[in-house]
């Protein structure tokens, strides 16, 4: 405790935090409820839960019964307390890191807006309300809970040693939609790479977007020993494997509805290429000018939008194929 406290009197009193703008997809205001919001980034929630519906709409192909309100409900709140607690518990673990960052110095546990027991019980709380949830869908996905907890937690640790962090992030919001589609039927897909699919083509297109919020930190990256892939190859390297990433991610999300991994139909493909043509024109912005010219603040921003626009536009023409049968 005295070295946070140290570490968050530097921040404060070198002026940084006052000069520095506020971080995207954050919150103005000095209530409890929204520093919370800020502290896990919580419109983030946007671009990743509609690919646990994805996983609900597949999952009653199988399940064809209505879903009730509460199935969806309890999944709504499993997802969203399984993600507070591994971005409180990533806030937690770079707590020092990001007093040090420009970036990210005005986050709430550098600035001292929450203080590390108020982090470290809100991660208890989400963590219990994750289990309890997961319990209340079915004892597949309620004994299955603490392993993706694990792994949500193992994640932060991963940029310490390897640049594929990246892909260890995209795995945890890979495991959303297989676990939606697991609370619904309470089995594995048939055939049984259909989830495996799935989950490999969220984490492909997760671990894409990260690469490029990565690039912020590059310099900071690589004189602080922590690893990525913009730290390991550059921005201009790391800008071209975010890309094959994505291109994989929609190959990925293609294959089922190519090999009838899941009877979805012609609105599902529509979706598919939605996605594909979002992120073709989002790859192309960043190639219009010399990496060393980005405004990588704007970046962060668009790519947040389209990432939104990808998730809630396949959610919804998935969604729609399934009701129409087309």
């Amino acid at each position: 405790m005295g070295q946070d406290r140290s570490v968050n009197a530097t921040a404060i009193e070198s002026g940084a935090a006052a000069s520095e703008p506020r971080e995207g997809q954050t919150f103005a205001g000095d209530s409890l409820l929204a520093r919370y919001a800020s502290f896990v980034k919580l419109p983030h929630t946007l671009f990743a839960l509609p690919f646990a519906g994805v996983g609900v709409i597949l999952a009653t192909y199988v399940r064809p019964e209505v879903v009730s309100l509460g199935e969806v409900l309890w999944i709504v709140l499993a997802f969203t307390a399984a993600r507070f607690a591994a971005m409180g518990f990533n806030r937690i673990v770079d707590r020092h890191y990001d007093a040090l960052n420009p970036r990210t110095r005005q986050r709430e546990l550098p600035t001292g807006r929450l203080t590390l027991g108020q982090a470290t019980a809100s991660v208890v709380v989400a963590s219990v309300v994750f289990v309890v949830a997961a319990f209340k869908l079915n004892a597949l996905c309620g004994w299955l809970s603490p392993v993706a907890l694990a792994w949500v937690f193992f994640y932060s640790y991963t940029k310490r040693f390897t640049a594929l962090a990246h892909l260890a992030l995209g795995l945890g919001l890979g495991i959303a939609p297989v676990g939606a589609y697991l609370a619904v039927t309470g089995a594995w897909s048939d055939p049984w790479w259909g989830l495996v699919l799935l989950a490999a083509a969220v984490m492909l297109w997760v671990a894409g977007f990260d690469i490029i919020y990565a690039v912020q930190d590059e310099a900071f990256d690589r004189e602080h020993g922590l690893h990525s892939i913009p730290a390991r190859l550059g921005i201009g390297q790391a800008l071209g494997v975010a890309r094959l990433f994505h291109f994989l991610a929609v190959v990925a999300f293609f294959v089922p509805y190519w090999l009838n991994a899941f009877p979805v139909g012609r609105l599902y493909l529509a979706g598919v290429v939605v996605m594909a043509l979002l992120l073709h024109f989002a790859h192309a912005s960043l190639r219009r000018r010399p990496a060393e010219e980005l405004d990588f603040r704007r970046i962060d921003r668009a790519f947040f939008h389209t990432n939104v626009g990808v998730s809630t536009s396949f959610f919804v023409l998935t969604l729609l194929d399934r009701i129409f049968l087309l």
